[in-house]
C-alpha cells in the first residue's frame, strides 16, 4: 500500500499534492503539513505531531479520532512519527511531500530517511523530486532536452550504474558515498538510469513522472 505523508515547509503545489495522492491508500498530515493537505482538498486519514506550528482552527476541522498528538519533547520528528504510523497501517511505499525548506538539519534528516532499512521512496519539495532507485532497477522518464538530473550514491556507494539519454553517461563509474553527479543534463526526450549493484538517489525537477522497474 502506498502512503502519502504531507509535511510542512517547501511543499509542492496543491495540484502536485493531489496528483501524488492518486493510488494512495493512506494520507497522513504531519504537524504543519495539515495546511497544505487541506489546501489540496485532501481529507487526511490521520494528523500526527506535537502541533507546535498548527493553527487550532485547522485542527478543529479534523475528527478527534484521527488526531494523534505527541509532546514537543520527543525522540522522533513529526515526519518519523508519520512514517511509523504508515508502516503500522500496512504501507510498504512511502511518498513524502514537503519538508524542502527551512532548517538545514531538517533537510539532512529527511535525506537520511532514504538510508534506513525501511526507507522512504519519494520526496517531493516545492521545486524538485528525489526518487530512491533500488539496486538492480531502472528509472525511466520523459522530459525536455536539457533537463537537469542529479544522482547521489547512498552509504554503500554506487557500482555498475548505466544511463541513456544523459550528456555525461554514468556507465562504468564507481562512486563511494562521498561522490555524486550533480547537474547532468538530458540530451534526448527519453532518458533512463540503472542503479547497478546498490541503491542510488535520483533528483529531477518537480512534476516529471518517473517509472521504476527491473533493469533486467
Amino acid at each position: 500500500m502506498k502512503a502519502l505523508i504531507i509535511t510542512g515547509g517547501g511543499c509542492p503545489s496543491s495540484g502536485i499534492i493531489r496528483s501524488l495522492s492518486q493510488g494512495a491508500g493512506l494520507v497522513i498530515a504531519a504537524d504543519s503539513g495539515l495546511q497544505p493537505c487541506l489546501s489540496a482538498d485532501l481529507d487526511p486519514d490521520y494528523v500526527i505531531g506535537d502541533f507546535d506550528s498548527v493553527e487550532t482552527a485547522l485542527l478543529a476541522k479534523i475528527p478527534e479520532e484521527r488526531i494523534m498528538q505527541y509532546p514537543e519533547d520527543k525522540d522522533y520528528t513529526d515526519t518519523e512519527l508519520a512514517i511509523d504510523l504508515a508502516r503500522k497501517k500496512g504501507a510498504d511505499r512511502i511518498v513524502l511531500a514537503g519538508g524542502g525548506a527551512g532548517r538545514l538539519d531538517h533537510l539532512l534528516a529527511v535525506r537520511a530517511l532514504f538510508e534506513r532499512t525501511e526507507p522512504i521512496h519519494e520526496w517531493h519539495t516545492g521545486a524538485e523530486s528525489a526518487f530512491l532507485l533500488p539496486a538492480g532497477e531502472k528509472l525511466k522518464f520523459s522530459s525536455s532536452i536539457g533537463t537537469v538530473v542529479s544522482v547521489f550514491p547512498l552509504s554503500k556507494g554506487a557500482e555498475g550504474m548505466s544511463s541513456e539519454g544523459l550528456k555525461w553517461p554514468l556507465d562504468g563509474l564507481r562512486w563511494d558515498c562521498g561522490n555524486f553527479g550533480v547537474s547532468n543534463k538530458t540530451i534526448a526526450p527519453n532518458a533512463a538510469i540503472s542503479s547497478g549493484r546498490n541503491p542510488i538517489l535520483v533528483i529531477l525537477p518537480l512534476g516529471i513522472q518517473a517509472l521504476i522497474s527491473s533493469a533486467s
